[in-house]
């Protein structure tokens, strides 16, 4: 009788043994699982923007754009809003409702037309593209100055073609290192303020804007 009540008890202990170590056997493979999905769903870094040159991760004390540090840990509508020479375009990109996109991960590379350049459409065309109804047309010249991926000054070469959000074609020209983006048809717009870096992607400050030529 002894032998058998020390059977059954050696029994229950390897049981109880067997039990733990599959479970913990489970606790650890749900572990792993979950790191690796864990690690999966990790947002894709942009090895691109991961580049350590000053050029195009930016400076910390940031680009000075209208007497106002423009410090690439502000978004690009975050440091848009504090340049006034740029205040017509931020004042677009919210009747078009890109803030929120402009606002988001990217990185976008954006040709921001200054406010003189606006100057320059004919009278009564931003007015109307401001109009409600006309949001569209509007989203989609600003799109055209709307690049995806984070390109500096240096990655622009001369004959070069940007796929734009918009889905047409913008032209570079570089003369004598001034850079300029254009339609292929129009005057281009000249460069006056490259590499402003922020945390989601790069704007260069351009002296036109630039008109689709399906617009």
């Amino acid at each position: 009788m002894h032998q058998t009540f020390r059977s059954a008890t050696l029994a229950l202990l390897a049981a109880a043994t067997l039990g733990f170590g599959l479970s913990s056997c489970g606790d650890s493979t749900t572990e792993q699982a979950d790191a690796s999905v864990d690690t999966m769903t990790q947002p894709t870094v942009d090895s691109t923007a991961m580049m350590a040159d000053d050029a195009r991760m930016g400076k910390p004390e940031g680009v000075m754009v209208d007497g106002v540090a423009m410090t690439p840990d502000k978004t690009i509508v975050q440091n848009a809003v504090m340049a006034s020479s740029v205040s017509t375009l931020v004042k677009a990109v919210q009747a078009a409702g890109l803030d929120g996109t402009l606002s988001g991960p990217g990185p976008f590379t954006v040709f921001a037309p200054t406010n003189a350049a606006f100057d320059k459409l004919p009278n009564g065309a931003l007015a109307g593209l401001l109009k409600p109804e006309s949001q569209e047309k509007l989203k989609g010249v600003l799109t055209y100055h709307v690049i995806q991926g984070r390109l500096v000054a240096q990655d622009l070469k001369d004959g070069q073609e940007l796929t734009t959000v918009n889905g047409e074609k913008l032209k570079v020209m570089v003369k004598d290192g001034v850079v300029m983006i254009g339609n292929g048809k129009d005057a281009p717009a000249t460069v006056q303020i490259p590499d402003v870096i922020s945390s989601n992607g790069v704007t260069h400050v351009i002296d036109a804007v630039i008109l689709p030529l399906a617009n």
